[in-house]
């Protein structure tokens, strides 16, 4: 039966680590690295699509280079107008020298210094043909950097896309390799917030800083040269202000990204609560616990809000100092600009020019001030990604995985030793032999480790010592899937997932027809309670609101466990839902889906441990008992004392008292050996 995890191989482990190196765990810590080491990683997804990332490049230096031109050429085409104008205003039997030394001699030196600047010739006006073609060189170049600028971003969009598509595989596939204690140690909410929220977060950060970042780079590059090629006068008084601006952001920005890692972390808080709240609604109310658990959320909230406006706080200071100084630079050049025209050394159109490419220089950056935040948080998420993804996993299947010469369901469990923590042992030394098609019931108090037994055997955890054998082989030298391939599981909890009945019951074996699927519901009499829905087995059930009954949907959990036709029946409390009535029906109905099998029964109910072959007592972390049901009773020991208890008046739902088959898996410290 299919558990929705994926075999686990070195390949894959190599292909989640490849991009970086930091480590972290899953609870959103991480043991090195830090903003740095992040944006590496982050810059590491885009290896994989080195092509179209030479294309972005490309068309970003070929846009920037054409929007830098524009400019020149519009300063150009002022300097014809100013030039047609001034030798409109003269005679055409002078010479430009004889006008700039009129000029001088009637004592206007600083328009002497102009027109000595400007290119005209006497008795001409403004050569409008010249004019034209250098305004619609201009105009072919603008719209030639806007087009190329929208293909820039589509080729940017649809890689970050990519990226994104495979980092969610790669979280998916992450996710079904993890051991089953680390993921019961990550909270529900939390663990969707980064596969959701974060990844979300980061490609949005990833679409601003693949299109503005390298933009900005360019731009600034790209201005700085035409500008000393213009005036390098000038061109010092931006560059100045670059070092200035960018030590401003930088700074903030330092400040910033432990403000949103505190975000992020308070968002998965805030996802946490609101998952569990809601998905135990009917407790809640039941307990009269709406209060508490509303003030629980509003102290989250408060939580996240305040992590927020620290984080904008810091930021929000990024945009107005990056401006300041751009304003400031722009003036100085303006300034600076009017001096040297005044001086003979600019143009006015070379001036234009200049103000122009100033403009050009400080929007990016400004705008690059401005989403430095959104920069921020999408390292912070990226970094919760990349510890999810560093978490421990599960050991990698054998690269030529054994398998049983013939499956028939002989399991063993050898001098087997386990423990949760590693100074609290759970399970030591235990020794156990069921044979093929029969069915062994493990009873005992919450904690005694009898559903660990099931894990153990399905290797959802390894053993730190001794060995779980299937059919005489060590399930460790197995491929999981084809482990559990070998074993159906009815867990305590039914579980459905959104979907019709029938696919519900098919979810161990997608392939099976419908004839099969009916088959397997009429032995679990699960076909009867179908019938009677509007859609029969069409009908749709949700995860949250299946329109069953709890009992309902165990019965199609143990139709779906038949349908699998597994060699090992695992049956956890698989009768705790349901009413007595339908038990009487569904006792026959396990009877059949056991017929054949090897069962293990971890189970309270007196009808179901009756019929089992074996029962295996455990008790204060030990094994007091095993034996038939007769044989226990003729003991009069543990079993016995239970058995009577739990035929009592006071007990007539006939469950064995202590035995609550709640087993959390943690276990309670206490040491099982057989006797």
């Amino acid at each position: 039966m299919s558990d929705g995890t994926t075999e686990v191989t070195a390949q894959d482990t190599a292909e989640d680590t490849a991009n970086g190196t930091a480590d972290g765990t899953a609870d959103g810590t991480t043991r090195s690295g830090g903003p740095r080491a992040t944006a590496r990683r982050v810059a590491g997804l885009f290896a994989a699509h080195r092509a179209a990332a030479a294309l972005i490049v490309g068309l970003g230096l070929v846009a920037t280079a054409t929007n830098l031109l524009g400019p020149v050429l519009l300063g150009r085409a002022t300097d014809l107008v100013a030039a047609g104008l001034i030798g409109r205003s003269v005679g055409p039997d002078t010479t430009k020298e004889q006008v700039v030394a009129g000029l001088r001699a009637s004592g206007d030196e600083t328009l002497a210094q102009v027109a000595g600047t400007v290119d005209f010739t006497p008795g001409a006006g403004v050569d409008m043909a010249a004019l034209a073609a250098v305004l619609t060189l201009a105009a072919v170049l603008f719209v030639g950097s806007a087009l190329l600028a929208r293909w820039q971003g589509r080729v940017v969009a649809r890689v970050v896309q990519r990226i994104l598509l495979d980092l969610r595989e790669r979280l998916a596939r992450k996710i079904s390799r993890m051991p089953l204690a680390e993921l019961d140690r990550t909270p529900r909410g939390d663990l969707l917030s980064r596969v959701t929220n974060d990844v979300d977060n980061l490609q949005q950060s990833l679409q601003l800083a693949v299109g503005q970042l390298f933009v900005t780079v360019a731009n600034v590059v790209g201005v700085v040269v035409v500008m000393a090629v213009l005036s390098p006068t000038l061109a010092a008084v931006v560059v100045v202000a670059v070092p200035v601006a960018a030590v401003l952001a930088a700074r903030a920005a330092r400040r910033a990204q432990p403000r949103f890692a505190e975000l992020w972390q308070a968002t998965g808080a805030v996802t946490t609560h609101v998952e569990q709240a809601y998905g135990g609604h009917a407790l809640v109310s039941s307990m009269r616990r709406q209060q508490a658990v509303a003030e629980e959320f509003d102290r989250h909230n408060r939580a996240l809000r305040e992590a927020e406006r620290r984080a904008q706080a810091v930021t929000g200071t990024i945009e107005p100092s990056t401006r300041f100084v751009t304003d400031l630079a722009y003036v100085l050049v303006v300034v600076v600009g009017a001096l040297q025209v005044t001086a003979g050394a600019m143009t006015i159109g070379g001036v234009q020019a200049f103000t122009q490419l100033v403009m050009i220089f400080s929007r990016p950056v400004v705008s690059l001030a401005g989403f430095s935040a959104q920069i921020q948080s999408g390292l912070a998420s990226a970094e919760r990604v990349f510890a999810l993804l560093d978490a421990p996993e599960q050991s990698a299947d054998p690269v030529d995985p054994a398998r049983p010469a013939t499956v028939r369901g002989l399991v063993e469990f050898d001098r087997v030793g386990f423990r949760y923590r590693p100074d609290t042992p759970l399970i030591e030394d235990l020794s156990l032999r069921v044979e093929p098609g029969c069915t062994v019931a493990v009873v005992g108090a919450t904690g005694a480790g009898k559903t660990t037994l099931g894990n153990l055997l399905l290797r959802f955890h390894e053993p730190h010592a001794g060995r779980v054998l299937l059919d005489g082989v060590d399930v460790a030298t197995m491929a999981r899937d084809e482990l559990r391939r070998m074993i159906g599981v009815v867990p305590q909890e039914p579980w459905l997932f959104g979907g019709t009945i029938a696919e519900n019951i098919a979810y161990g074996r997608p392939d099976a027809s419908r004839e099969e699927v009916v088959a397997a519901a009429r032995a679990t009499c699960v076909d009867e309670m179908v019938r009677r829905l509007p859609d029969g087995y069409d009908t749709v059930v949700d995860v949250d609101r299946p329109g069953v009954s709890a009992g309902e949907r165990q019965l199609i959990t143990l139709a779906r466990a038949y349908l699998s036709d597994p060699a090992v029946l695992l049956l956890d409390e698989a009768t705790s839902s349901i009413d007595t009535r339908t038990e009487v029906l569904v006792q026959e109905a396990m009877a059949a889906v056991r017929r054949g099998r090897t069962g293990f029964v971890i189970a309270h109910r007196l009808s179901t441990v009756r019929a089992a072959d074996l029962i295996v007592v455990m008790d204060a972390g030990r094994i007091l008992e095993r034996g038939s049901h007769a044989e226990l009773l003729a003991r009069g020991g543990a079993y016995a004392r239970l058995h009577a208890a739990g035929t009592t008046a006071d007990d007539a739902s006939g469950v064995l008292p202590g035995a609550t088959g709640v087993d959390s898996g943690q276990g309670d410290g206490a040491q099982i050996r057989t006797p």
